[in-house]
């Protein structure tokens, strides 16, 4: 499909569908969804003059993952997000089976973006482009085509560029798969972001004393904080283990240093990012008030997302929050970023026996928990969480097949910030200790049920919307 012919049938979907997408009751209050379609991976998530810049994954004509686009919004607030143009389309040779992940950097004074061309052949194989699109006056993109083709000793799955300057030259990871189907992190540099030198492989399986671990990694993004040097990355191949790497893909990081004259990075262990069900391709940038931000997608590919109920209502999939992220004592800290406090209604607290807590609309909310012992919290009719002491539990019945499943977090637990939001919690662990990011369905508008003999302490807000624009 041509670009005009694509743009025809996106103002058709819009046009037939908002109104479709805007009457499910599972519809976001507060987080970024799609109009119409599929969203997934944030991508070229930037601060330039004052502007936050967030563009997505999108397929406005389905609820899959064909004709990849990139959506945009933009906002000066992190709390009002404004739609603009569609920053890329698949309409070229080199990105025709879609316009895959990537980043944004500012560059005279202009945002440039760098994504993957995706080309699919008849025989069922695949090759890769590293690509170029430059704003232009009117704030739309133009495409300057490819500038680094597929790497040799790599499958057609080498994908998702993340830049970033450092001294006098820009550098560039990128997620990659090699002919013996192991997941790398592949390191470049260049001086203008066209001409562009491999330098090596800095993390994946079989490298830095990992094993095996993965035949792909998805979404890399390397950043400096606290003085040390933080790789996110999606490992894709991970066997489940008893409490962690349950969902069909894993988003996780590791800390270490990253030695720019060897290309060397030496890194500790992996750490999954998020304890929750949803939660993928992550991405970061470097705020002007010096903030590393975070956002991701609150979704995972594969992963029964056709059985999720908003497609009937011809969209799919949200955004995590926004959030701050901290390093400390080698462990990455997420806690939702402040700009959301302003979206608070009148406080209520209460303290007292989990079963004599009053029960609290949470269709959106935000709530503080500090529990003095074992509690049971049910979300309406659909998911529970359970702290037994030890362990903490969320569960829901699986989409798909209706039994309950689960996902678990260990630890000394002492706060809990609950964020509510119409079809997902984002449940924050002892201010961002750890993450638990989930999508829920509730038959009706959920109210929050908490049982048990110990005391505990809440404080609550109802949440206003804040819709796009």
């Amino acid at each position: 499909m041509d670009a005009l012919s694509l743009m025809k049938h996106t103002a058709l979907a819009l046009m037939q569908g908002q109104t479709r997408a805007a009457a499910d009751p599972h519809r976001p209050l507060w987080h970024l969804a799609p109009s119409v379609g599929l969203l997934n991976d944030p991508n070229g998530f930037i601060q330039h003059n004052g502007v936050y810049h967030l563009f997505y994954q999108w397929n406005p004509l389905a609820c899959d993952h064909s004709r990849k686009c990139w959506g945009h919004w933009q906002s000066r607030d992190l709390l009002h997000w404004q739609h603009q143009p569609v920053a890329l389309l698949p309409d070229a040779c080199y990105d025709s089976h879609g316009c895959y992940s990537g980043s944004a950097v500012a560059t005279d004074d202009k945002i440039m973006l760098v994504y993957t061309g995706n080309v699919k052949f008849p025989d069922g194989s695949r090759t890769a482009y590293q690509c170029l699109a430059q704003e232009d006056e009117r704030g739309e993109y133009r495409k300057l085509g490819p500038v680094l083709p597929l790497p040799d000793g790599y499958s057609g799955h080498v994908r998702d560029p993340k830049v970033w300057r450092h001294g006098q030259h820009w550098y560039m990871v990128l997620g990659a798969r090699d002919l013996q189907d192991r997941g790398k992190v592949l390191l470049l540099r260049a001086d203008d972001l066209r001409q562009w030198t491999l330098l090596g492989e800095i993390a994946g399986s079989q490298l830095n004393g990992l094993g095996d671990f993965g035949y792909m990694w998805e979404c890399p993004d390397l950043f400096p904080l606290a003085q040390r040097d933080v790789l996110i990355c999606c490992p894709q191949g991970l066997a489940a283990q008893q409490e962690r790497y349950l969902n069909v893909y894993q988003a996780g990081y590791f800390v270490g240093e990253l030695d720019y004259s060897t290309a060397r990075f030496s890194h500790g262990e992996f750490h999954e990012l998020d304890a929750g069900f949803e939660f993928y391709a992550p991405q970061t940038t470097l705020a002007a008030d010096g903030r590393r931000l975070l956002v991701g997608w609150m979704g995972v590919p594969d992963q029964d997302e056709q059985q999720q109920p908003t497609t009937r209502y011809g969209w799919l999939h949200t955004m995590t929050c926004l959030r701050e992220l901290a390093l400390r004592d080698g462990k990455l800290y997420q806690q939702p970023v402040a700009e959301l406090q302003q979206l608070r209604g009148e406080l209520s607290r209460w303290q007292g026996a989990a079963d004599d807590a009053p029960p609290l609309a949470i269709d959106s909310a935000e709530l503080r928990l500090t529990p003095h012992g074992p509690f049971r919290a049910g979300f309406g009719d659909a998911m529970q969480l359970t702290w037994d002491g030890e362990r903490l539990t969320l569960t829901r019945n699986n989409l798909r097949s209706g039994a309950p499943e689960h996902r678990y977090w260990r630890g000394e637990l002492r706060e809990l910030q609950l964020l509510f939001d119409r079809s997902s919690v984002e449940i924050f662990i002892n201010q961002g200790e750890a993450v638990m990011s989930s999508r829920y369905f509730p038959g009706e508008p959920p109210i929050l049920q908490l049982h048990g003999d110990a005391p505990l302490a809440l404080q609550y807000w109802p949440l206003r919307p804040c819709m796009l624009e």
